[in-house]
């Protein structure tokens, strides 16, 4: 039998054990089963890993994309430069790395991109933004990153957006856990009076699966996007890795 599984902590809002589940339900699959490890410090990883012989893949979520990192053999080659991890293939005692946080954004925000330009927001500087980031530069989308505190030519703070900016930058997205339930009225601090129909706003955050992020996008009149899609698009790639030969 083998075991797959998602770390991360808190995992109360997570899809992916009903998802794996139903998955190998509907599918035959009866030699493989999906459990939780929520894990309150990643420095209890190796000892998961050392009483879990039977686990042939992981999932990660908040907040461990960037910190398992060196517990990792290596990290597939399309990932180097991103430096943020949510699937792990375990395979004769190695640990290797990849993300399908790019593909899974990747596929779910084409669809939505104007045949024009357009300029973009990332809400956040974590794991998930990482991945966003490396998929706005290869679809050469000019974007802005917004956080508490700026380390960069490229990012601003909250209290630095203004009409201008909003404007400008018609794609915002929200790489934050702002809004996840429990704390569904928690929402990034943005002046939300100044967007309008033509901006998009995508939530990673999935559920609830209208935050209330993406409800003061809509009462504005923009398109908005919730996370969902992208993950499932994501955990059929993490199987794909997990069995490829």
């Amino acid at each position: 039998m083998k075991l797959y599984g998602l770390i991360g902590y808190p995992l109360g809002h997570s899809f992916s054990k009903q998802y794996f589940t139903e998955k190998f339900q509907r599918e035959g699959i009866v030699d493989a089963t999906f459990e939780l490890f929520p894990l309150q410090q990643i420095q209890d990883f190796p000892q998961l890993i050392n009483t879990l012989p039977d686990l042939s893949g992981l999932c990660l979520t908040i907040p461990y994309k960037e910190a398992i990192i060196p517990y990792l053999n290596r990290i597939d080659d399309k990932n180097n430069a991103i430096a943020a991890v949510n699937c792990i293939k375990i395979k004769e005692g190695k640990l290797i790395g990849y993300n399908t946080d790019v593909i899974g954004f990747e596929n779910s925000l084409k669809p939505y991109l104007q045949s024009h330009p357009q300029k973009a927001l990332i809400l956040g500087t974590g794991g998930a933004s990482k991945a966003v980031q490396f998929v706005l530069k290869k679809l050469s989308i000019d974007f802005l990153v917004v956080s508490r505190k700026p380390v960069s030519e490229h990012s601003i703070s909250y209290n630095q957006l203004n009409q201008e900016i909003i404007h400008e930058h018609t794609i915002i997205i929200n790489c934050t856990p702002l809004g996840m339930t429990p704390h569904i009225e928690e929402l990034p601090l943005l002046p939300y009076s100044f967007i309008g129909k033509e901006h998009l706003l995508y939530d990673l955050v999935y559920t609830p699966s209208i935050t209330t992020f993406l409800e003061k996008g809509r009462m504005q009149g923009a398109t908005i996007k919730n996370g969902e899609e992208m993950l499932h698009v994501q955990a059929e790639a993490n199987w794909q890795i997990w069995n490829e030969k």
